[in-house]
């Protein structure tokens, strides 16, 4: 498996419609078993997003897939910056369905 664990700093008050056009943009996604997006609780602009795919090949397929590309497209403008990002090897857990 494959892991991604990321920041995106969004522009000032712009965090839940950059939330709202990844959510749309990410739901059907070939080899991704898991996508969570998450509000920073210290960061009024701060969202994490916690990725696992089946392996690193999945997550590159991903980012060509037309929904995907659009939500690039569309949050780009809501986005400040990007923070921390860690890969990781997942090897289960709950709500993980391998």
């Amino acid at each position: 498996m494959y892991g991604l664990i990321g920041k995106i700093n969004a522009v000032q008050g712009q965090r839940d419609g950059l939330i709202s056009i990844l959510l749309k943009g990410t739901q059907d996604m070939p080899g991704c078993l898991s996508y969570i997006i998450a509000h920073d609780p210290s960061d009024l602009n701060g969202i994490w997003i916690t990725e696992v795919w089946q392996d690193q090949a999945s997550h590159q397929a991903s980012l060509s897939l037309t929904a995907v590309q659009q939500a690039i497209e569309q949050g780009r403008p809501l986005i400040a910056g990007f923070g921390e990002r860690y890969e990781t090897n997942p090897v289960g857990g709950h709500g993980l369905n391998l």
